[in-house]
């Protein structure tokens, strides 16, 4: 596979050469970033990429940067910022709702571990929202931030139009497929740069594993882990470090990313979204893939 590669691009080399020196004649008329842009967007699996320097916005890449796209899960960054923003003492008991909790079941949604009705607090469930992705767990946010899911989701769409996300809809806190929930990947990097502000916030989205508080249905709490950090345990990560992610996974989303990284001592915001997913119960990773070689590469500038 390697020498193909190998071929391609030195095939892509010679159309390059020939296209300048037709160009050069006036015997043809071609742009040449887009045709560079173009053969390096296929380089990567994921459809909408956006990577940047945090502090400066200086991009590092984008593909489809503002196109429209699913957020899967990657909503629930969303739902922690307003909810952390609506809480007073994250030790608080903030107890499982049951009805959403049946809902999320019954959805099969991707869940924390907690129990309907399980007396935990608001820091059990946003790490229970961030690292797990536990439908159940940001439904219960919900709930208690907002008063209700539908009043929650209007404070998630007006979070959205104050910090300058033009192009994005809410209409749940789990990011279960919905036509009309959407974003894009500057949008959601907006989103990460601006959640990263809140200390409780940035330490939920940096950990790797939490363990929740002891309640009765679950005597040892329960063992959280993110499910980025957890995934590149045997990842080749040279010149850089992945620090925080979110995943989101639907079919219609494909595989998605939001990760904060270290490149030297400056902090990078990385999203790829639209991976394909032909087999959500054996996934392929590719949005790891396009998030490890995204670092790599902007390390080596």
């Amino acid at each position: 596979m390697r020498w193909l590669m190998r071929f391609l691009k030195f095939a892509v080399f010679l159309i390059v050469v020939l296209f300048f020196f037709l160009q050069a004649e006036g015997k043809i008329d071609i742009n040449f970033k887009e045709l560079f842009n173009f053969f390096d967007e296929d380089e990567y699996t994921s459809q909408f990429i956006y990577m940047a320097e945090r502090g400066t916005e200086k991009v590092a890449y984008e593909k489809n940067s503002q196109s429209e796209a699913y957020p899967a899960s990657l909503t629930k960054i969303m739902t922690t910022i307003v909810a952390l923003e609506h809480i007073d003492d994250l030790a608080t008991v903030a107890p499982v709702n049951l009805d959403t909790y049946r809902e999320m079941v019954a959805a099969n949604a991707s869940m924390a571990g907690f129990y309907s009705g399980e007396s935990v607090t608001y820091r059990d469930l946003l790490y229970g929202t961030i690292l797990n992705s536990g439908g159940e767990a940001a439904n219960s946010l919900a709930i208690h931030a907002g008063g209700s899911v539908e009043n929650f989701v209007k404070m998630m769409n007006d979070k959205a139009a104050e910090i300058g996300m033009k192009n994005t809809h809410f209409t749940n806190p789990e990011g279960l497929h919905d036509k009309n929930q959407f974003t894009t990947a500057v949008d959601m990097a907006k989103l990460v740069d601006y959640a990263l502000d809140n200390n409780n916030f940035r330490a939920i989205f940096t950990k790797r594993e939490f363990q929740t508080t002891f309640t009765a249905d679950h005597p040892q709490g329960v063992l959280l882990k993110s499910t980025v950090l957890t995934s590149l345990d045997n990842s080749n990560q040279n010149g850089f470090q992945i620090i925080g992610g979110k995943s989101g996974t639907t079919y219609e989303a494909g595989q998605c990313w939001a990760t904060l990284g270290m490149i030297g001592d400056r902090e990078y915001i990385t999203i790829v979204m639209g991976a394909p997913l032909k087999n959500i119960s054996n996934p392929d990773y590719a949005q790891r893939k396009d998030t490890l070689k995204l670092f790599a590469e902007a390390g080596k500038k």
